[in-house]
C-alpha cells in the first residue's frame, strides 16, 4: 500500500464516491439493511473499485474502523456511564427543572444551546454531546416535547464551537499553516460562531421540532422517576460534576494553543502533566470516578448497584459505537483511495479569489471523505502558498482560517462518523438525520462563510 499510487482522475473518483454514497442510502433507507452491515459491504466494494490493491483492502478498512473507534469508543462509553449516573441519581431531571424554571418552557432549547456553547468551548464535539445528553433528554421528557427541538440546538452549539473556535484542533492546525494570529482567530471565530448557531442551531432546531415531532427517543440512557428516589442529586452537584471535564480539558487545549503561539514551553514537565490530565478520555475517567462517589456512594447506593448501573449503560450504546466506527471505515477508504486529494488539487487551480478557494477546497474534502478536522487541516496545507504569499493583513489571514473552517463542516452525510453519532444517540433514522443534521451542518458552513465574506469586504474597504 505504501508504494501504490492512484491512477484514476478526479472525474472517475468522484463518480465512485457518488455511487458508493447512493448505494448506502438505497440499502439503508430503501431495503432496510442494517447500517453497520451496509457500511462494511460498501467500504469493501468502494476500495476494490477505486483500485486499492486487493491485499490491502482489509487493512485500509480496519485502519479507518480502528482509528474512529480509538477516539469514539472510550468517549462514548465513559460518557454513557456518566450519563447513566446523572440520570439515575435524579440529577439530570433536577438540572432540567432548574433550566426550565429559569428560562421558561419556550426558551428551554435556547437554554440548552447556551449551556452547550459554554461546555463546548474546551470540550470536543462528541464528548460534549454525550455529556449533555441526559440533560437534553430530561428536558424533552419534562416538557413532553420533540427530541430534535432540544437536541439540534445543543448539538449545533457543540459543532460551531468545534469548527470555528480555538483551542479545537482544526482551527489551531489551520492557524499554524496560514501563520495566523490565534488570538484573532479566537475572536473572529466567536463572532462568527454565535450568530451562526442562533440561526442554524436554535431557529433550525425549533423548526425541525415542529416538522418531525415524533422523531427520536429519550430512552438511550434510561429514565428515572426523581420523585421515587431517596436523597436525589441536586442541580448544583450535577453542574459541579460537568465543570470537572471542562476545566481539565481546557487545561489541555488551552496549553496546546499557548504552546503553538509560543507563550509556554510545550516540553515543560508541568505543561505535559496538565495536558495528560486534560486529555479527553482521562478527563472523562476522572469525572466518572467523581460521579460514582458524589452521585452513588455518597447518596447511599451500594457498590453492586452502581456497578449494575454503569454496566447497563454500555449495552444501548454498542450499536452507536459500531455504526460510528463503520462510518469512519467508509471515510477511511475514501481517504486512502485518493478521492479527496484528487478533487482538492483540481479545485485549487480554479483561479477564484483565495478566500473563496479555501472554502471550496475544504468543502470538497469534507464531502469526499467525511472528517471535518481532516478537511480543514488538509485544505489549509493545500492553500498555504496562496494565503501566505497573498497580500493579506493579520485580520484577513485569520478570516482565511475561519473560511476554511466553514467549508470543512458542510454536508455531513454517511461518510462522516459524526453523522452516525448524532443520529443514533438521538434515536433518529437515516432519512431524518439527512433532513435535519445534514442541513444543520450545511447551514453552519454557508452562514459562517457569508459572515466571513462580509468581514473580509469591510476589511478590504477600510484598508
Amino acid at each position: 500500500m505504501d508504494t501504490w499510487e492512484q491512477t484514476l482522475g478526479a472525474g472517475p473518483l468522484l463518480g465512485i464516491a457518488a455511487a458508493a454514497i447512493a448505494v448506502i442510502l438505497i440499502l439503508i433507507i430503501g431495503f432496510r439493511i442494517h447500517a453497520f452491515l451496509t457500511l462494511i459491504i460498501v467500504s469493501a466494494l468502494t476500495a476494490i473499485v477505486a483500485g486499492i490493491p486487493i491485499n490491502s483492502v482489509v487493512d485500509v478498512m480496519l485502519d479507518g474502523f480502528g482509528g474512529t473507534l480509538a477516539s469514539v469508543a472510550l468517549l462514548v462509553g465513559l460518557g454513557a456511564m456518566l450519563g447513566r449516573l446523572v440520570e439515575q441519581s435524579g440529577g439530570a431531571q433536577a438540572l432540567a427543572d432548574t433550566l426550565v424554571r429559569a428560562f421558561g418552557d419556550h426558551r428551554a432549547p435556547f437554554a440548552l444551546g447556551i449551556a452547550s456553547l459554554i461546555v463546548g468551548f474546551p470540550i470536543f464535539f462528541d464528548a460534549g454531546l454525550v455529556i449533555m445528553l441526559p440533560v437534553i433528554f430530561a428536558v424533552a421528557r419534562r416538557l413532553n416535547g420533540p427530541v430534535l427541538a432540544y437536541g439540534i440546538p445543543a448539538a449545533g452549539a457543540f459543532s460551531v464551537m468545534h469548527v470555528f473556535v480555538p483551542p479545537h484542533p482544526g482551527p489551531i492546525a489551520a492557524s499554524e499553516f496560514f501563520d495566523a494570529d490565534i488570538g484573532l482567530v479566537l475572536l473572529i471565530g466567536l463572532v462568527v460562531a454565535l450568530p451562526t448557531w442562533y440561526v442554524s442551531g436554535y431557529l433550525w432546531g425549533k423548526f425541525v421540532g415542529r416538522k418531525f415531532p415524533d422523531a427520536g427517543t429519550t430512552v438511550l440512557l434510561g429514565e428515572t422517576n426523581r420523585e421515587q428516589l431517596r436523597n436525589p442529586a441536586g442541580p448544583g452537584t450535577v453542574i459541579a460534576i460537568l465543570l470537572i471535564p471542562m476545566i481539565l480539558i481546557f487545561g489541555n487545549t488551552g496549553l496546546n494553543m499557548a504552546g503553538t503561539a509560543g507563550w509556554v514551553d510545550p516540553d515543560a514537565t508541568w505543561v505535559q502533566v496538565i495536558q495528560f490530565f486534560g486529555n479527553t478520555p482521562i478527563a472523562l475517567l476522572i469525572t466518572l470516578l467523581v460521579a460514582i462517589w458524589l452521585l452513588g456512594l455518597r447518596r447511599g447506593e451500594s457498590g453492586t448497584a452502581i456497578e449494575k448501573s454503569v454496566d447497563g449503560a454500555l449495552g444501548p450504546i454498542c450499536s452507536v459505537v459500531l455504526i460510528t466506527g463503520a462510518g469512519g471505515m467508509f471515510g477511511g477508504v475514501l481517504r486512502a483511495s485518493g478521492i479527496g486529494d484528487a478533487l482538492a488539487d483540481s479545485m485549487a487551480n480554479l483561479g477564484i479569489p483565495v478566500i473563496g478557494a479555501v472554502f471550496l477546497v475544504a468543502a470538497v474534502l469534507r464531502i469526499a471523505q467525511g472528517s471535518a478536522t481532516v478537511a480543514l487541516t488538509t485544505a489549509a496545507a493545500l492553500m498555504t502558498p496562496a494565503v501566505v504569499g497573498g497580500d493579506f493583513n493579520a485580520f484577513e489571514t485569520a478570516l482565511m482560517v475561519i473560511a476554511a473552517a466553514a467549508g470543512s463542516v458542510v454536508v455531513s452525510h454517511v461518510n462522516d462518523s459524526g453523522f452516525w453519532l448524532v443520529g443514533r444517540l438521538m434515536g433518529v433514522d437515516v432519512s431524518t438525520t439527512l433532513r435535519t443534521w445534514t442541513v444543520n451542518q450545511t447551514m453552519i458552513g454557508v452562514i459562517g462563510f457569508i459572515l466571513v465574506v462580509v468581514l473580509y469586504v469591510i476589511s478590504r474597504a477600510v484598508s
